[in-house]
């Protein structure tokens, strides 16, 4: 596509988001790999909330969580989920939608061990979504698991990660007379090729 280029540039839209994501490394004053992770419950109501993004792959993109939130009773139940990552500072957006699929293996485990202590003190002590009578009984359940666990504790075995492989990414950037600019990677499945579109804004 002739057009494509500069930001858009590229044979390979992970390259690209991983770009555009150092790129927000250095403009953006808070989480810049913050994306808004949406999934759908059993009877098919949407839910959202934000999620740290951890890694782009030259296939996917992977972030983690307990397995005994609604949100990974969500994700394993559909199998499938969207997110967006925002950057105001650069006026640009990412827009994916894919398969979902768990990570929790050695790329999990070490992921976990590069957490502060404090981080893998708490996936512990977190029941995650689950109602809580007070923070003192949280800050309890800390104090009780960093006696039993000391300074290196193994991950949890209902905590890892989630592997989403898309099958459509969308780049957005900010245009003139909001006239943005809109690329839409395509494929049927994560073995197919991709097709991109330029979209109307």
């Amino acid at each position: 596509m002739s057009d494509r280029s500069g930001i858009f540039a590229g044979d390979d839209p992970f390259a690209i988001a991983r770009a555009w994501l150092a790129e927000a490394e250095q403009a953006e004053p808070n989480d810049p790999n913050a994306i808004a992770l949406a999934t759908v419950d059993e009877t098919g109501l949407p839910n959202s909330r934000m999620v740290l993004l951890k890694e782009i792959e030259d296939g996917a993109f992977v972030f983690y969580t307990n397995y005994e939130s609604a949100k990974a009773r969500e994700l394993d139940q559909a199998g499938k989920a969207a997110f967006v990552m925002h950057w105001k500072s650069l006026r640009r957006q990412i827009r994916v939608r894919g398969t979902i699929s768990r990570e929790d293996g050695p790329q999990a485990d070490e992921y976990y061990k590069s957490r502060s202590l404090k981080s893998r003190l708490g996936a512990w002590a977190s029941k995650q979504s689950q109602p809580l009578d007070s923070r003192g009984t949280l800050m309890a359940e800390v104090a009780k698991i960093t006696a039993t666990k000391g300074t290196n504790p193994d991950r949890p075995p209902f905590w890892g990660g989630y592997r989403l492989t898309p099958v459509e990414i969308e780049f957005w950037a900010d245009g003139a007379f909001r006239l943005h600019d809109r690329f839409r990677w395509r494929r049927e499945n994560a073995d197919a090729a991709w097709e991109i579109l330029r979209l109307n804004p």
